[in-house]
């Protein structure tokens, strides 16, 4: 599976005052790999940026004096996420901005240029609802190092927002686990569980709950029954 990881930098919030895009950076996952492939442009807005957004991602107008417009560089990024699954944290935010776009250079909506587009906000209020759920949450959460963050910048959080996904939805492809003996030599030991000195502590019903929460979350995003549920046994509660 194909998956371009995309951002996008504004001189402003809303699409519908005029703002356009003034960064757009993508970067490459095949089958969860990232290749180190990406794509990464300025472009000049042919507006004011408003002090705002300065304050967010750095980025003055005197600096894209001289880079191409969008329409100059559509057809690259179409290319680019041609067939492939975007992500996009808060997409619909990226896609309105990426639509006036494309509709300005005389191209389809952004949505037809691409298989589909998945919006990881979405999906991490899915998986954690009632918590924070920005980057830079997400990151603290999954430990991924934003140090660098200092700025919004659409490469970087390109970057990051790739690293939080495949945390976000890392699974395992068996629940088999190769045991060692741990404690001395006796074979017929690995025949047992628990082994011995081992204690094992039950879920509550409250923490099952929120268990199978979770996987319904991660169903209904992957349109199918999630790994667990096809290989792991049944379990008792304890009492809270």
């Amino acid at each position: 599976m194909r998956q371009v990881v995309l951002d996008t930098e504004t001189t402003g919030l809303r699409v519908e005052d005029g703002h356009r895009i003034i960064e757009i950076a993508g970067v490459e996952l095949i089958d969860r790999r990232a290749t180190g492939r990406h794509l990464h442009l300025y472009v000049n807005p042919e507006r004011e940026i408003d002090p705002g957004a300065i304050e967010v991602h750095g980025i003055t107008l005197e600096m894209l004096v001289d880079r191409p417009r969008f329409a100059d560089v559509a057809q690259e990024v179409v290319r680019f996420v041609d067939g492939a699954e975007v992500l996009i944290h808060n997409a619909p935010f990226d896609v309105g901005f990426l639509n006036t776009e494309c509709e300005r250079a005389g191209l389809a909506p952004f949505e037809r240029c691409c298989a589909a587009v998945l919006d990881t906000l979405a999906l991490a209020k899915s998986l954690h609802p009632g918590k924070r759920n920005s980057l830079d949450a997400l990151c603290e959460r999954y430990g991924v190092d934003n140090s660098r963050r200092t700025l919004h910048g659409a490469l970087l959080d390109a970057e990051l927002l790739a690293e939080v996904y495949l945390a976000m939805t890392r699974g395992q492809d068996s629940f088999e686990i190769a045991l060692e003996p741990a404690y001395g030599s006796d074979a017929g030991a690995l025949g047992r569980w628990p082994p011995a000195g081992l204690t094992v502590l039950a879920a509550t019903a409250s923490e099952l709950a929120e268990h199978e929460a979770t996987l319904d979350a991660i169903a209904r995003e992957a349109n199918g029954e999630p790994l667990w549920r096809r290989g792991a046994p049944s379990a008792e509660p304890r009492d809270d």
